[in-house]
């Protein structure tokens, strides 16, 4: 396998079964997805078959599983679908769903991980999207808490502890290979104790949840006879949980994480962690050949380096490099360079007219550029140096005829360096 080309299957495959928290009964299909797409799941059971990225906007609830999706199109417990497709190293998967929630099966990855292997992983044309880490940072999510150090892999070192005979306090250390995932991690179970069957219950969860998919607890060991496949098989699971829960980053990960206690909360406040703190190699959304037919700017003021995600008209993150070639340090401090606090505003603002911008896709954009009307809410965190990579993430909070208004953040290795909030519209040349 070619570290550097993206992957998807070469044919579907499919498995059945019963909604663990919906009780609803639901197929599963994997098919084959043009490169760059991502995950995507879609909806066949609803009018219009909506589909629903696998990213982290997209997230909805956290409570005793991961959930994607808005309204009506939500869909429940991704984590063992997208555990499976990171494991094997896929980039672009379509995964159709005729319910609204991934059937349950035994309560493990591994019959997903054993229908894509059925479906035949296979390289396709592009780069994958592979998140590094320059650097070592902590996350802190309740009483989940998170060391992320640099790696060549993804390696997991977690530590659960519960207050119970079978479980007290375990910890393993894992490197994530197909092979590895396969052998040491898909099959472990997911788990739940008698004492809280009521609780979640009234909740509306659980509906689907029975001795022959999760295994059971009561105060003195396991419940309905059941037999643990490892001695560890909770914890083992609970790692399986973070390699799902980090797909949402849509991009392989390459860090040490060292985990304790996580949750699904957790994990995807690391996963967000990752996504900013992180440095992202692999095809970008928009190169800046495409960056140059809709931004008028060019050198030395064209400030956008690509684009590296787009939510529809919603929201969009940009990449700026900082390098010190860049002409604005030979006057800007001269001996001390500092990225000029406008010029971090106006690149921020350039991301931002990308997203405005594709509010008039399919016309001509020649004609057309963005002018900025307002800032407010402006706050310079911390410099910016030679060597900083910026990543700008800007949402879409309104849009009215050809004006809008725009929340901006900037961030190096996670660090927020500078916000604003903005107004910008549209005009004719």
């Amino acid at each position: 396998m070619t570290p550097s080309a993206r992957r998807s299957i070469k044919q579907k495959a499919a498995v059945s079964g019963t909604g663990l928290h919906t009780g609803a009964r639901t197929e599963a299909t994997f098919l084959p997805a043009p490169a760059g797409q991502g995950i995507v799941f879609r909806r066949v059971d609803l009018a219009g078959k909506p589909e629903v990225a696998a990213r982290l906007s997209e997230v909805e609830a956290v409570e005793r599983r991961t959930a994607i999706g808005k309204g009506a199109s939500m869909i429940h417990t991704v984590e063992h679908v997208l555990a499976a497709v990171a494991a094997h190293e896929i980039d672009d998967v379509t995964v159709e769903l005729s319910g609204p929630e991934p059937p349950i099966l035994d309560g493990s990855v591994e019959p997903y991980f054993a229908a894509l292997a059925q479906a035949g992983p296979t390289e396709t044309s592009g780069e994958p999207v592979i998140l590094t880490v320059p650097a070592p940072f902590t996350v802190t999510d309740g009483d989940s808490s998170y060391v992320v150090a640099p790696a060549r892999e993804l390696r997991l070192t977690v530590t659960i502890e519960w207050p119970h005979p079978l479980i007290g306090r375990q910890s393993g250390s894992f490197t994530v290979t197909p092979q590895t995932f396969g052998a040491e991690l898909a099959r472990a179970r997911t788990f739940g104790f008698t004492s809280e069957i009521e609780g979640l219950k009234a909740k509306g969860l659980i509906k689907g949840a029975s001795a022959a998919n999760a295994i059971l607890l009561d105060e003195r060991g396991l419940a309905n006879g059941a037999q643990l496949r490892w001695p560890d098989e909770f914890l083992r699971h609970k790692t399986a949980d973070i390699v799902g829960d980090l797909a949402l980053t849509g991009a392989r990960i390459r860090a040490h994480v060292v985990a304790e206690r996580p949750s699904h909360s957790g994990n995807i406040a690391l996963a967000r962690a990752l996504a900013r703190a992180a440095r992202r190699t692999g095809a970008p959304k928009m190169d800046i050949g495409r960056i140059m037919d809709v931004l008028p700017h060019r050198y030395p003021f064209l400030l956008v380096d690509r684009i590296i995600e787009v939510e529809g008209q919603q929201r969009i993150v940009g990449i700026k490099n900082v390098t010190i070639n860049e002409p604005f340090f030979q006057g800007h401090f001269p001996g001390h360079p500092i990225m000029p606090g406008v010029l971090i505003i106006e690149a921020m603002a350039q991301v931002g007219g990308m997203l405005l911008m594709g509010y008039f896709e399919g016309q001509n954009v020649e004609d057309k550029v963005v002018y900025f009307m307002s800032l407010d809410n402006v706050k310079f965190r911390r410099p910016v140096v030679p060597g900083d990579q910026i990543r700008f993430e800007l949402e879409m909070l309104q849009f009215r005829g050809k004006t809008c208004r725009m929340k901006g953040v900037g961030y190096v290795d996670g660090q927020v360096v500078a916000e604003a909030d903005m107004m910008a519209t549209v005009v004719d040349r």
